[in-house]
């Protein structure tokens, strides 16, 4: 039963750190359009807290090179809103940080499967 939870929330970091790394991608090309959309930081920061909770309930049981992937993204992650939400200037680290959740969740869901 404890392995079907990890598994869910290690596909929801996936998801979510996919959906946000797309976002950070592709929000860039957007602006550029006339479409009169603005970047909102709050968006964000949303997807940072469902990063930091889908960390907290897949780490539990993990190896020490997962934990170390996902607690360093995060802060990669967590250090580009921050700078952004304060300071206004945009760090591309965002990108760094939500490729290695991708990563860091993958593997983790792979190491609970076996």
């Amino acid at each position: 039963m404890k392995k079907t939870a990890t598994s869910l929330y290690d596909i929801l970091g996936i998801s979510s750190a996919t959906i946000c790394l797309l976002h950070c991608l592709v929000f860039p090309l957007l602006t550029v359009l006339p479409l009169g959309i603005s970047h909102n930081p709050f968006i964000d920061l949303i997807f940072a807290i469902i990063g930091v909770f889908a960390i907290l309930k897949s780490i539990k049981k993990s190896n020490l090179l997962v934990i170390s992937i996902m607690i360093i993204s995060m802060a990669l992650i967590w250090m580009s809103v921050l700078s952004e939400l304060f300071l206004e200037i945009h760090l591309n680290l965002i990108w760094a940080g939500g490729a290695g959740m991708i990563i860091g969740h993958f593997l983790n869901y792979k190491s609970h499967k076996k």
